[in-house]
């Protein structure tokens, strides 16, 4: 067995070893999620963790690891009566990205369940993670689907498994514990919401302290077990410290000040229900018994709301998580009530600073807000390549835009914009599964079997069913597609007031794209070239980014944004398939530069056509003379033409029709 990195052998990190040991003091927290770029030890902190946890008590046999002093009385595996406990390590179950959704909460035996009337059910990962750690690595990648049951599962600690009306439920109790890069998209807020902590990690800046983690890696791989026998004792030293406010959190007090100053904090952050409210509350009482006190304290307060609100009080995926310390100290002090200890330093110390409070001295170094919105100029953003470039203009207003979809079923991810055959959805017929069976269409199975009843000797009231009548439903839902906007940035878009509308109106169908689960990337030009602003991906808040900084002038190289574009989309084929291309080209359809740069952007326009690729163009002209070229490039692309104006979803109500038409 791999020897894993000692916990307390993680440099700095505070805030995220601190939150990982709050909720193993007290599970109810919530879990975790752990926002950060790559290499700042999230998953390792992570599963170091699991070697803290103490024992856990286990019936013997029972592959749902019920406890011995109160068994589960549904458990499949019971009724457990006069049978002898064990003791087994907290275990920590990862669960892939690519999971399915039998192999997370467990699958039923549809044949023998036909045949026999028996419940033969094979547990999945949330039976495996009861009374342990859940960890999921890079969950903001991991299906819509699987997050819901997951975060369900967490909410009622259970888990039900449900096929044709045969359902199987278990305790399913664990310490929800994600990691993701931001960089390749957000999380839906409501599933933000349903972690109780969250903490965003960055590598420090400061090389003593690089120097002391590329020490300790050495040294790790070098030789794993001398490394963490040098550790065990400092290991030893944390495990005695959860078991002990373990037992010390029934006692802890919560008094009616702390009440008031979670409230009012939760009140002056605008945050949504009352989920904030009730883990700040636990996220304290946790952090009291840690630092072995039993009244909550208004720094435990304060700590509460840094760890349990920043997720919380995003409004839309472009606005950078985080806290105004500044007026969460101003409102701890205004409802500051008589409860609270004069006296903040009590409390004995350990990893996470006093008292498990970090010390803001070895905060990361970095500011998460600057590095998600560069300034114009900075390195990997566009630069000049033309004369006459313009500053930035600011993007007006987002609005609600009317769904633009491809056309036909595909079978990409799952997502929200496009019709596709997908795991879940509604169901539209049957067939033959190919490899395990997942989604029994019951009638289809019936059909099959009957006409061979009498052949295979039927005598009872049970029906003979054998492997090849099972039937597969297969079902439609809807797909997330990739939206490659393509931009023009020329002089003659460059006017202050139509670029403001352009950037809103590109801002709005981002916002829509994250709420359809899209990948999105953005292809601008200007100048004599074209870039590739943003490959594509599934962070909308770095199109955003880009988009901001996006600066204007020059002359119109239409076909080698185009071509560009076409290009991007060729290597994106070959990285991902099955989901399917909606090019969104915003423009006024003027093309100068170079001969003939019409009839060539004509020619480019063309290759989309050829290839099927779904097209819509955002006409951008204005004024009394308009010559309608953008209609033109619509019709040369395969695609159709929609105004500024007519982009909001009260003006639009046939366009995804007209799309459609066109491409039929």
């Amino acid at each position: 067995m791999t020897t894993p990195f000692p916990f307390t052998a993680v440099v700095g990190q505070d805030d995220l070893r601190l939150a990982l040991l709050l909720n193993a003091v007290s599970p109810a927290v919530g879990g975790v999620l752990v926002r950060g770029e790559k290499g700042t030890a999230k998953s390792t902190a992570v599963r170091a963790l699991s070697a803290l946890l103490p024992a856990v008590p286990v019936v013997a046999g029972c592959r749902f690891s019920c406890d011995p002093a109160a068994p589960d009385p549904g458990c499949p595996d019971g009724p457990h009566e006069d049978i002898a406990g064990a003791s087994r390590p907290a275990r920590m179950v990862e669960l892939p990205v690519g999971a399915s959704e039998d192999r997370l909460v467990g699958a039923l035996d549809i044949e023998r369940a036909l045949a026999e009337g028996v419940k033969a059910f094979e547990p999945g990962l949330l039976a495996d993670a009861h009374r342990g750690i859940l960890y999921v690595d890079e969950v903001n990648l991991l299906h819509d689907h699987l997050v819901d049951l997951l975060l369900d599962a967490a909410a009622m600690g259970a888990s039900y498994v449900e096929r044709e009306g045969v359902s199987v439920r278990h305790a399913s109790k664990f310490l929800l514990v994600g990691t993701m890069n931001p960089e390749e998209g957000e999380l839906r807020p409501q599933l933000l919401d349903r972690f109780g902590l969250t903490v965003e990690v960055a590598a420090s800046r400061e090389p003593d302290q690089r120097v002391e983690v590329v020490r300790r890696r050495l040294a790790y791989d070098d030789d794993p077990a001398g490394f963490a026998a040098r550790w065990a004792d400092e290991e030893a030293a944390v495990r005695q410290r959860i078991v002990a406010a373990r037992e010390l959190l029934p006692s802890v007090r919560l008094g009616d000040g702390a009440l008031r100053q979670i409230a009012a904090t939760c009140a002056a952050f605008e945050v949504d229900g009352m989920r904030a409210d009730i883990v700040m509350a636990r996220t304290a009482t946790a952090l009291a018994a840690w630092a072995g006190r039993t009244d909550v304290l208004a720094e435990d307060v304060r700590q509460a709301a840094l760890l349990a609100l920043p997720h919380r009080r995003r409004r839309n995926p472009f606005d950078a998580p985080g806290l105004d310390e500044d007026k969460l100290d101003e409102t701890l002090e205004e409802f500051g009530g008589p409860d609270d200890d004069p006296d903040p330093d009590s409390g004995p110390d350990g990893p996470g600073g006093d008292g498990g409070q970090p010390d803001p001295d070895d905060a990361p170094q970095g500011d998460g807000d600057t590095a998600a919105r560069p300034e114009a100029g900075e390195s990997g953003q566009p630069q000049p390549s033309g004369a006459g470039e313009q500053s930035p203009a600011r993007a007006s207003e987002p609005f609600r835009t009317k769904v633009l979809s491809v056309p036909g079923i595909g079978e990409g991810a799952a997502g929200r914009r496009s019709r596709a055959r997908t795991e879940h959805g509604r169901t539209t017929g049957a067939r033959r599964p190919r490899g395990a069976l997942t989604k029994l269409h019951l009638a289809a199975t019936v059909r099959a079997a009957a006409p061979h009843q009498r052949a295979r000797g039927r005598s009872g009231p049970g029906l003979v069913v054998r492997r090849d009548d099972l039937r597969q439903a297969t079902r439609e839902g809807r797909e997330g597609n990739l939206v490659l906007f393509v931009v023009d940035a020329s002089g003659s878009m460059a006017a202050r007031q139509r670029m403001g509308a352009v950037k809103g109106a590109v801002l709005s169908l981002l916002l829509d794209a994250y709420q359809r689960r899209d990948k999105v990337g953005l292809v601008t030009f200007r100048g004599s070239a074209a870039d590739v602003a943003l490959p594509p991906t599934s962070s909308v808040d770095a199109a955003a980014a880009r988009l901001e900084t996006l600066p204007t002038g020059g002359r119109t190289p239409l076909a080698a944004g185009l071509l560009r574009a076409h290009e991007v989309l060729r290597v994106e084929r070959l990285r991902d398939p099955a989901r399917r291309p909606l090019v969104v080209l915003v423009t006024d359809g003027r093309a100068t530069g170079g001969p003939e740069p019409v009839a060539l952007a004509g020619r480019a326009a063309r290759l989309f056509a050829a290839d099927g690729v779904a097209s819509v163009v955002v006409d951008c002209e204005s004024g009394p003379v308009r010559l309608g070229l953008a209609g033109q490039l619509a019709g040369e692309l395969g695609g159709t033409a929609v105004t500024l104006d007519e982009l909001r979803a009260d003006s639009i109500a046939g366009l995804v029709k007209d799309v459609q038409r066109r491409a039929a």
